[in-house]
């Protein structure tokens, strides 16, 4: 049975009360979740950019994998996998104020491996932020 949005709403509730890297994402937003597909959303404030006032690159590698795996999740097999590849693309700044949307969509599920790819927008998704490509242990 393929888990959705509730499960992947309170997998993040508790992520984000426990004392691991999990909680800094205690403000991104699950918007939906199934059938391989998690979309999320963001404000982005000051705890989540670099000295230059911008969006920590950081920040989006942890929300690339986070919410790629939340997509993995809704998957049949259900395993969160372990990331053995993730690549990140930076395109354009985003600033304190400014809402990211993020959509995670699985590509393909083997019986081992999952790649998945996530696009970090902002503007109503007309100006990409961010393109990653994560790869995952499943066996």
């Amino acid at each position: 049975m393929a888990r959705g949005v509730e499960f992947i709403r309170n997998l993040v509730k508790h992520l984000v009360t426990t004392n691991t890297h999990g909680k800094c994402m205690k403000n991104v937003n699950i918007l939906s979740a199934e059938s391989g597909r998690c979309k999320a959303e963001f404000e982005v404030s000051e705890e989540h950019t670099n000295l230059g006032g911008s969006l920590h690159g950081g920040f989006t590698a942890t929300v690339v994998d986070c919410v790629s795996t939340y997509a993995l999740m809704t998957n049949e097999k259900n395993s969160p996998g372990v990331s053995v590849d993730m690549h990140i693309s930076y395109m354009k700044p985003a600033f304190p104020g400014e809402v990211v949307t993020v959509d995670a969509k699985t590509i393909r599920v083997g019986r081992s491996m999952a790649f998945l790819t996530v696009e970090l927008t902002k503007n109503n998704g007309k100006d990409v932020i961010a393109f990653g490509q994560h790869t995952k242990f499943i066996g």
